[in-house]
């Protein structure tokens, strides 16, 4: 079954105070370690707020986990998995949409397929990306990254391989929906 919008606020506040738990952080540890705010973290875990990429992002990051990591406690095994169930995420705001294409623990590799709304933007902290080696390949649109200083503006068809953890920003420059692969190698 398919991840909804609806169900994953209560999934993910559930899955951020397991993963709290376990490493029997309190919620000011886990504000440390991800510079997200202590009431904001409270606030997701009670179910109060629902957290942006950037946020998720920052939480996983704490946690060592990657974002679909902490998304999903119990990647699909299955070799065959239609589209219909691969999990799905909507940010609350910019409305972009993030399918889960490929996850597997015993694999290094995950596939993440991102549809991004006109004139949105997107953007993680170089914490992120730490362990991972990752490749961004644009299917439909415009896309414009931003590595630190180094911006790199990709047209349908084009791929970026991605330096050392860097701030990264993705802007869709375009008046349409832009989609794109994102290939992440576990070092």
């Amino acid at each position: 079954m398919s991840i909804i919008v609806d169900d994953i606020d209560s999934r993910l506040a559930a899955r951020i105070a397991q993963e709290r738990a376990r490493r029997q952080w309190s919620l000011a540890d886990l504000a440390d370690r991800s510079g997200v705010s202590k009431a904001m973290l409270s606030r997701i875990e009670r179910g109060e707020a629902s957290p942006t990429a950037a946020l998720l992002v920052r939480i996983a990051s704490a946690f060592g986990l990657t974002f679909a990591g902490l998304l999903d406690e119990a990647p699909q095994r299955a070799r065959l998995l239609r589209e219909a169930d691969q999990p799905r995420w909507r940010d609350p705001a910019t409305g972009y949409v993030r399918r889960q294409v490929f996850q597997n623990a015993s694999v290094p590799v995950e596939l993440v397929e991102v549809e991004l709304p006109p004139g949105e933007r997107a953007a993680f902290p170089a914490s992120s990306y730490e362990n991972l080696r990752h490749v961004v390949w644009l299917l439909r649109g415009e896309l414009e990254i931003r590595e630190g200083d180094e911006v790199q503006k990709l047209s349908a068809g084009d791929r970026l391989e991605f330096g050392p953890p860097q701030d990264t920003e993705y802007r869709n420059p375009g008046k349409i929906p832009n989609r794109y692969l994102v290939v992440l190698v576990r070092a």
